[in-house]
C-alpha cells in the first residue's frame, strides 16, 4: 500500500491498480495526485491477489493494464463482476485494438485510454466515480422506495440517468429532471403518455413496453424521440417494483451520445493506422542492394500500428550505395506522411548529386519550405562505394553510426553534422572524415528506439549492448544480425511493451 500525506483539503482516493509494471503503476498514481487527490493505492498483477482485493479491500475504482502476462483486463473483468463491486473499471493500456476496446465496455468496463493519452484519465475518473455514486444511491433508493415512496422520489430528483416510473398498461406517471435533458420535454409534459411517445417514427409501436416486460429484462439501446424532433441514442434499463399495493415498472434512461461519439473516434483512428501502414508499407525497400564485397540488411519493427522510422537505399551517380536511416517524431498518418515526403525529397537530390552533406543541404531546402520548423525528421546518410570501399557519412540529427573492424574494435564513431530536417532551410550539412572500408568491418545505423529501449527500472539497452552483439557474432549475416539486435531489446525490455520503434541497417564489409 502506497500514501502520500494526508492533505484535508484533498479528497481520499483508494486505487486498486492491476499493471505487472510498478513503473506504469507509479506514473498512474502521479497523475491521481495530479487531480487532486491523496492516493492510497495498491499493485496486484495476478488473479489470485485481484479476487482477494476484490472481497477484502475498500476500494474507490480499478485501474487495469490491458495484457498481463497470465492476466488480462476480461480476466479481471469476470472477476470484478462476479465480486459484486460496483466502482469504476477503467482500461488503460499501451495499446488497444478497436474491437477489443469496444468488448470491454460491453463487458462491463467503464471506459479505456491508451497510456500515451494520460491527460483522458482524470477527467474519465471524475466522471465515472460521479455515475457510480448515482448508481449507489440509485440501488439505495430501490431498497428505500419499499419504506417510502417520498424518499425514493428525491434520489430519482437528483439522477443525472432520466428515470420514468410506468403503471402496468405502459403509462407514464412520473419523471424526473434529467428527463428534460434527455427529451427536451418536461416531466410533466411527457406524464400520461405511453411509451410509444418517446420512441422514433421508425419504431414499431409498442417496442419498449414489450422490452419492460420481457422475463429477461436487459439493458438495451434505442433511437429515442427528443422534442425539437431530433433523435436521440440511449441506454434504457427496466425494473419491477411494489410500492404500496402497486406493482409498477421504472425506466433508466442514459444518453449514449457521447460513447457512440468516442466508438467514432475509435474507428476513425483505426482507418487513418490503416491508411499510414499502407504508405508506410511502400516506404522500406523490397530487397538490399546487390553490391559485390558487401552484406546488406535493414530491418523496422514499429511499436504501433504505424512507427516513425524509416530506412532505404540509394543509387548515387558515382557509383556509390546511400545507405540512410530516418526517424520522424511521433507515430500515426501526419509521421507517415512526412516520411514519405523526405523520402521523395531524398531520393530526387540523389538522382544528381553523390555526396551525403550535398543530399541532405538539397533535401533539407525543400522539407523546410513545407514543415516551417515545426515538424523535422533525423537521417544519417552513409554513401559506401562498392569498388573504392571508401565510406562518406553526413548526420541530420541523428544517433551515431559506428564502424568496428573484424577484431570488434570501434574503427569509427560518425557522430551528427548538422540539425534535423526541416528546422531550418539554410542548413549547410558537413561530412565526417571518410573511411577506408576493409574485410572484416561492420557498418551499424540505428534509431534511438534500439538503444533507448527502457526497463519498468529505468535501464536502458543502450548502444554498447549492441556493439557487444556485433562482436558476438563476427559471422552472423547482416539481415540475421539486424533481426537479432530488435530481438535482444525486446527481451531486454520485456514484459514491458515496446515504447518506440526499432530499427537497425548492418553492412558487413566481405
Amino acid at each position: 500500500m502506497s500514501s502520500i500525506t494526508p492533505a484535508p483539503d484533498r479528497p481520499l482516493l483508494r486505487a486498486l491498480i492491476v499493471e505487472d509494471s510498478e513503473f506504469d503503476a507509479l506514473i498512474l498514481v502521479n497523475h491521481l495526485r495530479q487531480g487532486g487527490w491523496r492516493v492510497e493505492s495498491k499493485r496486484v498483477a495476478t488473479a489470485t491477489t485481484f479476487e482477494q482485493e476484490l472481497q477484502t479491500g475498500n476500494w474507490d475504482l480499478v485501474l487495469c493494464d490491458h495484457f498481463m502476462p497470465g492476466f488480462s483486463a476480461p480476466q479481471a473483468l469476470v472477476l470484478y463482476k462476479q465480486s459484486g463491486r460496483d466502482m469504476p473499471f477503467i482500461i488503460v493500456s499501451g495499446g488497444i485494438e478497436e474491437g477489443v476496446a469496444i468488448e470491454a465496455m460491453k463487458s462491463g468496463a467503464h471506459d479505456f485510454m491508451t497510456k500515451g493519452s494520460p491527460g483522458r484519465l482524470v477527467p474519465a475518473i471524475q466522471r465515472e466515480l460521479r455515475e457510480a455514486s448515482v448508481r449507489a444511491a440509485r440501488r439505495q433508493a430501490e431498497t428505500s422506495l419499499r419504506e417510502s415512496e417520498l424518499r425514493y422520489r428525491s434520489v430519482w430528483e437528483n439522477s443525472t440517468d432520466g428515470v420514468l416510473l410506468i403503471d402496468l398498461e405502459g403509462v407514464i406517471r412520473f419523471g424526473n429532471p434529467a428527463v428534460k435533458t434527455i427529451f427536451g420535454w418536461e416531466a410533466d409534459q411527457i406524464c400520461s403518455k405511453t411509451l410509444d411517445f418517446l420512441q422514433t417514427i421508425s419504431t414499431p409501436p409498442g417496442t419498449w413496453k414489450l422490452a419492460a416486460e420481457a422475463e429477461d429484462r436487459k439493458v438495451f439501446e434505442s433511437l429515442a424521440r427528443r422534442s425539437d424532433g431530433t433523435e436521440v441514442e440511449v441506454e434504457i434499463g427496466f425494473t419491477r417494483m411494489r410500492m404500496g399495493q402497486q406493482q409498477w415498472l421504472v425506466a433508466f434512461i442514459r444518453d449514449i451520445t457521447e460513447r457512440r461519439r468516442h466508438e467514432a473516434e475509435i474507428r476513425k483512428t483505426r482507418q487513418e493506422f490503416a491508411a499510414a501502414r499502407e504508405i508506410q508499407s511502400r516506404l522500406f525497400p523490397k530487397s538490399s542492394p546487390r553490391a559485390p564485397g558487401f552484406d546488406i540488411a535493414g530491418v523496422s519493427h514499429a511499436a504501433e500500428a504505424t512507427g516513425g522510422d524509416s530506412f532505404d537505399y540509394l543509387p548515387l551517380p558515382d557509383g556509390s550505395w546511400g545507405i540512410l536511416v530516418a526517424d520522424v517524431a511521433g507515430h500515426g498518418m501526419g509521421p507517415a506522411l512526412l516520411m514519405a515526403e523526405t523520402r521523395f525529397c531524398l531520393r530526387m537530390t540523389a538522382r544528381s548529386v553523390s555526396s551525403p552533406a550535398e543530399i541532405l543541404t538539397q533535401a533539407n531546402r525543400l522539407l523546410a519550405e513545407d514543415l516551417g520548423g515545426d515538424r523535422y525528421v533525423t537521417v544519417s546518410l552513409a554513401a559506401i562505394h562498392p569498388e573504392t570501399r571508401i565510406l562518406r557519412h553526413a548526420s541530420a540529427g541523428h544517433p551515431a553510426t559506428w564502424v568496428l573492424n573484424a577484431a570488434g574494435h570501434i574503427k569509427a564513431n560518425l557522430r551528427r553534422t548538422g540539425k534535423p530536417l526541416g528546422r531550418q532551410g539554410n542548413t549547410a550539412y558537413g561530412e565526417n572524415p571518410t573511411i577506408l572500408l576493409e574485410s572484416g568491418d561492420t557498418v551499424l545505423q540505428l534509431t534511438d528506439g534500439i538503444d533507448e529501449a527502457m526497463r519498468s527500472d529505468g535501464s536502458l539497452f543502450t548502444v554498447e549492448r549492441v556493439l557487444d552483439l556485433i562482436r558476438a557474432y563476427p559471422g552472423m549475416p547482416a539481415a540475421d544480425l539486424a533481426e537479432r539486435i530488435c530481438s535482444e531489446a525486446r527481451a531486454f525490455t520485456h514484459p514491458e511493451p515496446q515504447t518506440d520503434d526499432f530499427t537497425v541497417v548492418i553492412v558487413r564489409v566481405l
